[in-house]
């Protein structure tokens, strides 16, 4: 009787833990998303997308009402807290990897939900869509 207690108790603590993982899984805050789905988002109104490339690469082309938050630019946190955290964040960089670790840093920041662009303004590029 004590061993089917014991495993009782063993089998629910494990379904509990199980339970508790996917639901952990299940709240991504972080999406990556590809181009067609970066392009019907940006079809939104007030959409807050962020380039967070350099001036210098901002200057050379970005997309449509991009504002540039440059990464581990001087003034990041203030222009960072300028954004509403409720309301879905965009970013996207050059190829990918500077946008992730800026999506992460929002993540951190309590922003709701961030859709990080996968490969960036080059695969936007490369897929014909335009830039100013």
């Amino acid at each position: 009787m004590k061993i089917r207690i014991v495993l009782l108790v063993l089998l629910g603590s494990l379904a509990l833990i199980n339970c508790k993982e996917g639901n952990a899984q299940e709240i991504k805050t972080v999406e990556l998303i590809s181009v067609a789905d970066m392009e019907e988002a940006l079809k939104v109104d007030d959409v807050q997308l962020i380039d967070v490339r350099t001036v210098r690469e901002f200057s050379k082309g970005h997309l449509e009402n991009a504002k540039n938050i440059v990464y581990q630019g001087a003034n990041w946190d203030e222009q960072v807290a300028s954004l509403d955290k409720d309301k879905p964040v965009y970013v996207y960089c050059a190829k990918g990897g500077r946008s992730a670790k800026c999506a992460a840093l929002l993540e951190e920041a309590g922003f709701k939900k961030v859709f990080d662009l996968e490969g960036g303004i080059t695969q936007w590029i490369n897929e014909g869509k335009e830039i100013e």
